[in-house]
């Protein structure tokens, strides 16, 4: 599957310091070892209500760990998933009379342009679920092979507890993982199961639904085991980092955690690193809810897109905060602020604030106090406080590099 274009990523003076992050298996703050390449898989969208600003405010927050890690001398591998067949999208072409195909594709290349709009770094592979189906065959079939894998009717499920670590990302209860499983695509209820959290890896097809023929017979993937036979096929059995929103803790990388240790026999990731939720309205942005702030709908309304970001940047990532027209105000100040101050011809040198910047980042990606950071030269330099007249190309280069707004 197509990409999107590559942001230009400025080489700064120096180097960035190791990178620490919170993990949710562990529910700490630890540093991050990657080796001289940096692997990092994110979750993609299901494509059919792209891409609203939890959508965003989640892959700029990768895209932070991804500039980062080049910043601190990493080459990154990343790589990103598209869900284009799923029981929603297949639930949202019934409901508008459209080809769910049509759906799929119209999606993703409006999320490809917002992404390319909001600078953010594409993968190095974009995959679709529908692209790694026999991928996921293959991999379902060694399942099957060791004996963590049954049969419901013709679907086939993964038995959750034939991996002794399971429930070791999300850190939940039985009870709490019941009650979100049913209410995340899960069937707990399903009669046949040998457990009510064993997930579906293969489902056999159904009439006037979309199938493929391969090895496991007519069907289609499961949610879950499509993330994991992606990055296990592009980034190994091993990664540094996997990553998405908070709400796919559980089940979405729990199960996949679990069904790509049956596999290989190896923690699948090193870091799981998760983004707070963006709600509108007193609740979360969510489709099926409609309370959704489009990216495209604010660019199409004129909103420059590096207001967005800053929007987005001016919250830390693993928050649950609220957009607000106020918030979108705040940010568009920010960015003329720094616009007319790197224009100045006299400013403090920037070596010392870039330094600051890469700290706080450092530091599980502390944005707002970045930007305070930035806020803080910017004043100076409008006030001509400084004797550099090469200040503002390295703010601008800093502000571009690590943060991705283009000045």
């Amino acid at each position: 599957m197509e990409s999107w274009v590559q942001p230009t990523v400025p080489k700064l003076p120096g180097q960035g310091q190791p990178l620490s992050l919170f993990d949710t298996s562990t529910k700490s703050v630890r540093p991050t070892s990657p080796g001289p390449v940096a692997k990092m898989y994110v979750c993609g969208i299901t494509p059919y209500d792209a891409t609203h600003m939890g959508h965003a405010a989640t892959y700029v927050a990768f895209d932070l760990v991804n500039r980062y890690w080049l910043d601190a001398g990493h080459e990154v591998h990343y790589v990103q998933n598209v869900t284009d067949i799923d029981d929603p999208l297949l639930e949202r072409a019934i409901e508008r009379g459209e080809d769910w195909q049509a759906i799929a594709q119209r999606e993703t290349a409006l999320f490809r342009e917002d992404m390319t709009a909001l600078q953010v770094i594409p993968p190095r592979e974009y995959i679709g679920a529908v692209e790694a189906i026999p991928s996921v065959a293959e991999y379902v079939t060694q399942l099957q092979a060791n004996g963590s894998v049954y049969a419901v009717d013709n679907d086939l499920y993964f038995s959750v507890h034939s991996d002794p670590n399971f429930g070791s990302v999300s850190k939940l209860d039985e009870a709490a993982m019941l009650a979100i499983f049913a209410e995340r695509g899960g069937d707990p209820d399903r009669p046949g199961k040998r457990h009510p959290l064993d997930c579906l890896v293969w489902q056999d097809a159904r009439p006037d639904e979309p199938a493929w023929n391969t090895t496991l017979g007519h069907g289609r993937p499961g949610w879950h085991i499509e993330c994991v036979a992606i990055a296990m096929d592009h980034l190994g059995a091993s990664i540094d980092l996997l990553g998405g929103g908070s709400d796919l803790a559980f089940p979405h990388h729990e199960m996949g955690a679990s069904e790509a240790f049956s596999l290989s026999g190896v923690n699948c990731a090193q870091h799981y690193v998760h983004a707070g939720m963006v709600g509108w309205q007193g609740h979360k942005m969510s489709k099926s809810r409609g309370n959704l702030v489009f990216v495209s709908q604010q660019r199409h309304s004129g909103v420059d897109p590096m207001t967005i970001r800053l929007a987005l940047l001016a919250h830390h990532y693993r928050t649950d905060w609220a957009w607000t027209p106020h918030g979108l105000e705040g940010a568009k100040d920010r960015l003329s602020i720094w616009r007319q101050a790197a224009k100045t011809d006299k400013a403090p040198d920037f070596e010392p604030y870039l330094d600051r910047m890469r700290q706080h980042l450092a530091n599980d990606l502390r944005t707002p106090e970045v930007l305070d950071v930035v806020d803080t030269w910017a004043l100076a330099a409008t006030n001509r406080e400084g004797d550099s007249d090469t200040s503002m190309n390295l703010m601008r280069d800093s502000v571009q590099a690590l943060l991705g707004i283009a000045l």
